[in-house]
Order: structure tokens, then sequence, then C-alpha cells
């Protein structure tokens, strides 16, 4: 017999009855039937109950084992009574009587159980991550995050796709966020910088002459922590193709995806890719507040700005005497009571608004009222054209912010989903997804008129070197993002892959030819050899995960996550390093005030 087990604790069924198994596991709880000990013994694969009484000749050693003990356990496969049956796991019909064991690890006293739903402070479950993984969740979602990805791989490679590997210690490279540098020893003074992403690499790749390629890429981001953002690491499935179009990589991503969330979706509906819309970024943000929308919730925000232009309600009506401000409403079906939109209302307030105006339709029997502050200030036909444009009757709702978008947008954005998610109007039975395109390659700083990339800088404008002739606000870009349930899951473009183009975009940026050839020299050299066009994206594993297993905290899905701050509790990152490794390497830390 093996030498700790013959079987794990999930295969023991009826078929085993009468024969001597060996099984090796944690002792998840002890139970005291008068006497006799049950057990129930877990592995990785299941839990099977173990019993011992006083006949047994190891009695006296399995009185002494408590929770999370790691033991060996020797005894013959019993059935159970039939009422004793337990249908709610695989072993159920079967317990096994306990002849010999032997501990293997014992365990001292717990700061987290691993048995039942306690909840415990994410600080404990960081720290104790080994014994917080051991939960039945846990366990779960971990198993889960492997075959996603196993699943991911197979997919890809169906699609013609070859894996290749890229460094993970590179040059610095500006890629939106900061970057993570690591101190060279053999060039003192000089570093190197853990990849952002695999981006030039993968451009170099289909210059190479690489057709498709992909990889399940690690990458490393110096960044503020989010409940659906690690702040120091992630995954990704990374790809890229050549002699693409963007339909071309929508074509080829979206099936991957769709028959992901389909094979581990939990039986949620998944539409086919092929009805996927998409949304033009502009269009994305007027009617949802955001380039990701939750498209399980059909409200969509209306410009309503002319209704309130010279009207009675002065604050809204001086706001749209400046340049750039509108007036936006958010239709809420059924949510017309003055205690809902008085919630709404504080809602607002908590995010930083002075408040969120509103106008709720009710019946008075002789016809439909409008109610609210504003409808009184605005008057009945303005409030009746509002009503009219959003389509909206009696126990209905709206709700108004303004002032300039970019103030506003993101509270708009959360109140429509919590709108939404309050009314009962988002379908939490579906996977929604959505392409978002047309996305702006500049933004201006309000403050210092300065133009800088507002997304990836690698991106093809649409309509070339024209486009970038004209005002660099107005630039599109081949740039695309793939939105589900409120998420960014995939972000990708196709590449600016000509030297004159690349030249030009940058310098609209505030980027000179020196600049460009010394931080991106390998690329820009390496277009002036016949470059392809090319294309591609990357989906954030770590984020679809966390879909899929229902939770909003990605460190949920991650096995090994850093806290909100970006340390690593359990092995106590990062850390002090010592005076022999700063001299090796040349440096010396100077204490902060």
């Amino acid at each position: 017999m093996h030498a700790y087990r013959s079987h794990s604790c999930a295969d023991l069924t009826a078929t085993n009855v009468g024969e001597t198994v060996r099984l090796s596991g944690w002792v998840h709880r002890v139970r005291d039937h008068g006497g006799v000990l049950f057990i129930d013994l877990r592995d990785h694969y299941g839990v099977t109950q173990v019993l011992c009484d006083p006949d047994s000749p190891v009695f006296n050693e399995v009185e002494k084992v408590r929770s999370e003990w790691c033991i060996r356990i020797d005894g013959n496969v019993k059935a159970r009574d039939p009422e004793l049956v337990n249908a709610k796991i695989p072993t159920g019909e079967v317990e096994v009587f306990i002849r010999d064991m032997e501990v293997l690890g014992a365990a001292a006293e717990l700061p987290l159980m691993v048995f039942g739903d306690q909840e415990y402070p994410e600080e404990t479950r960081l720290c104790y991550r080994y014994l917080d993984l051991r939960r039945e969740a846990m366990q779960q979602s971990m198993t889960l995050r492997s075959d996603v990805v196993a699943s991911i791989r197979r997919r890809m490679w169906d699609k013609g796709f070859r894996e290749y590997q890229t460094p993970v210690i590179t040059a610095s490279s500006p890629e939106g966020a900061r970057d993570f540098l690591v101190p060279s020893r053999l060039h003192p003074g000089k570093f190197y910088a853990l990849p952002q992403a695999p981006q030039q690499f993968k451009q170099l790749i289909m210059v190479s002459g690489f057709d498709k390629y992909f990889q399940i890429a690690p990458c490393f981001r110096d960044e503020d922590p989010r409940a659906d953002r690690s702040p120091t690491d992630f995954y990704q499935l990374d790809l890229e193709m050549s002699f693409v179009e963007q339909q071309d990589v929508f074509d080829t991503v979206s099936p991957v995806i769709a028959g992901i969330f389909e094979e581990f979706g939990g039986g949620k509906v998944v539409d086919d890719p092929a009805s996927w819309p998409q949304i033009p970024y502009a269009e994305a943000a007027l009617k949802y507040g955001t380039d990701k929308p939750d498209l399980r919730n059909p409200i969509e925000m209306q410009r309503v700005s002319k209704h309130f232009a010279g009207g009675g309600f002065a604050i809204f009506a001086k706001l749209l005497e400046q340049d750039g401000t509108e007036i936006r409403a958010i239709p809420a079906p059924t949510g017309g009571s003055r205690k809902f939109c008085d919630r709404m209302n504080a809602f607002a307030q908590k995010e930083g608004l002075p408040g969120m105006g509103y106008i709720f339709w009710r019946d008075q029997g002789e016809g439909m009222e409008a109610a609210g502050p504003l409808a009184k200030n605005i008057g009945p036909e303005r409030t009746e054209a509002i009503r009219q444009q959003l389509g909206l009757g009696v126990g209905d709702a709206a709700f108004f912010l303004g002032g300039k978008p970019a103030a506003f947008e993101r509270v708009a954005s959360k109140a429509r989903d919590v709108i939404g998610a309050e009314l009962g109007l988002t379908d939490e039975s579906r996977f929604a997804f959505a392409w978002i395109v047309d996305f702006p390659i500049y933004e201006k700083d309000e403050e210092t008129g300065a133009i800088d990339f507002e997304h990836n800088p690698f991106s093809m404008p649409q309509g070339g070197m024209a486009a970038l002739e004209g005002d660099p606000l107005d630039v599109r870009g081949y740039q695309y993002d793939l939105a589900c349930n409120g998420y960014e899951l995939v972000s990708g473009a196709i590449r600016n892959h000509k030297p004159e183009i690349m030249l030009k975009a940058f310098e609209l940026a505030g980027y000179g030819e020196d600049e460009v050839k010394n931080r991106f020299g390998a690329l820009y050299n390496a277009f002036h050899f016949g470059a392809p066009p090319h294309g591609g994206c990357a989906a954030g594993i770590d984020r679809i995960v966390m879909l899929l297993a229902d939770t909003a905290n990605i460190r949920e899905v991650i096995m090994f996550p850093m806290n909100q701050r970006a340390e690593d509790l359990m092995m106590s990152a990062p850390s002090d390093p010592s005076s022999d490794q700063l001299m090796e390497l040349g440096l010396r830390v100077i204490p902060q005030e």
C-alpha cells in the first residue's frame, strides 16, 4: 500500500465497503458522540467521515487530534445506516473505521478556523493565507482560476496561436503606470524594470514574422490598489496578430471570452458574440457615464440641457451659461417615490456633490402630476417635455446632474448602477458584453493646457497621418475595450506600425524625435524594416475569474495577493535591504522626513 493513501477523500463509495483503505488529509472537525469519535477528514478533493471507538487500538491517540492536524489513517470501509447517509457529499454512503493512525503534522492553536463560514479581518486572512486557502470557497476559487487558464490556452491553440514567452526584466517603458525598477549589480547606477505589459515585445514578435502570438503574461505596475485591481502584479491573456483590422481582432477574441463564460459561468446567459454591441467611446460616456458600462442595466442617460436653459431653476440655468457644461438625466423607471428620490439625493452627497435634482411622476386621481423641487421651479411645460423625451410615466422618476461632464460622469455612472440595482432593473442572470471603440488618443490638461496621450500611445490613429494634422482632441484611435457587467476585461488596439506616423503622434504629445528613439528605440528601429500591420489586445485573467467567482474583490481569486497597502503580510514584503545588498548594488537609502 502507498505510504500515505490508497484513495483520496472523495473516492470512496458503497462499492468499496469491506475494503481496507489508507487516507491522508486534514482534520476538518471532530465530534464526540458518547465515546465514539467522528472525524471529517478533508483533502483537496473532498471529505470522508472516519470514526473510532474504544475498540480501536489507536483510540487514545485519536482522542488527541484537533482541527487542522494533518493525519494518515488506515481503516475498514463500512456502509452507513440508511438514515445516516449524507447525500450532500460523494462519500456520504460510507465511513471508515480507524485501525491505525499517524500524525503527519500537528497544528497549533488556529488564528482562523477553516471549518465553517466565519468572517475574519482581511489582515488575518492574508497573514495566514495558507490557512485561509484551505477553506472550501478559496479552494474552489483557485481551482476555478487554474481551470480557466487551462481552457484559455486550449482555445488559443485551437485558433492557431502559439505561446511565446517575453522577458520579465527589461527597460523602463511608460505605459500608463509607474514601473517597478530593478537595480543592476553589473551596471552600477543603472536600472532594469519589470514589464508593465509585454507591449513592445509582442509587437516586435509580429515584426519578426510570427503571425499569431499569445501568452499568459505576468505584468507589474506600481499602482494604487482598488477592489478590482492588484497593486503590484497581475496576469493577462496577451495576444497579437499580423495583417488584421479591428474587426478581425474582435472575431478572434470574442468567441474565446464567450466560451470561457459559458463554460464556467454557472449557467448565466452569455449572448452570441456576433451580437455584442460596438459602442463609440463618446456614446458610452453620454449614456452610461463610463467606458465600462454594465449593460445588464437598461437605463441610458440623456442630455436635457435645452429644458433647463433660461428656466426657473437658477442653478442649472446659470451653469449652462458656461462653456462646456450640460445637464443630463438618469431615468429611473418605477423609482417614483419621494423616499427613493431622497435616498438617491443623499447618495450623491456622500459622493461629494451638493446633491442630485429629481422629478417624479405620480397619479393624483385627476391625472398625472410631476413632483419634486425641480418640477416646481421649471414649470409643467418643461417638466412634461422632459417626461416625454425620457419616455417615463406614472410611478417613474428622473435624476439630474449638471456641469462639465468630466466633473460629474463618475458619480452619474455610480448613480445609474445603484438605481438599476435598487429598483431591480439589473438582470443578474447574465453576462452583458460590449466593445467600446473609437477612443480619443489625446487629452488636454485643464490646468496647463498641455496635450498628452489619454490611452495607449502605440495605437494607429483613424485616418493615419492626415488625422494628426488637425485638432489632436478630435483624433480617434483604432483602440478598443471589452466591457462586461461594469468591468473592463479586455483592452487593445490596431498598432501604429509606420515610423513617420509614430513620430508625429508622439510629437503632438510633447515627445521629440530624440526622446522617442531613446525610449522606444527597438520598436522605432524595427518599424524601418518592413513592419506588417498588426494589432491585438490583453484580457485580465484575475478580473475574468473575479466575475466568474461572483466576487467584487480581486484578492479572493489571487492565491497570494498583496493587501490594499501593497504589502505581503505573510512574507513581510516589502522589506529593508541589508547593508551588504545595498553596497553590492551601489545604492543608499535616504530616510524619509
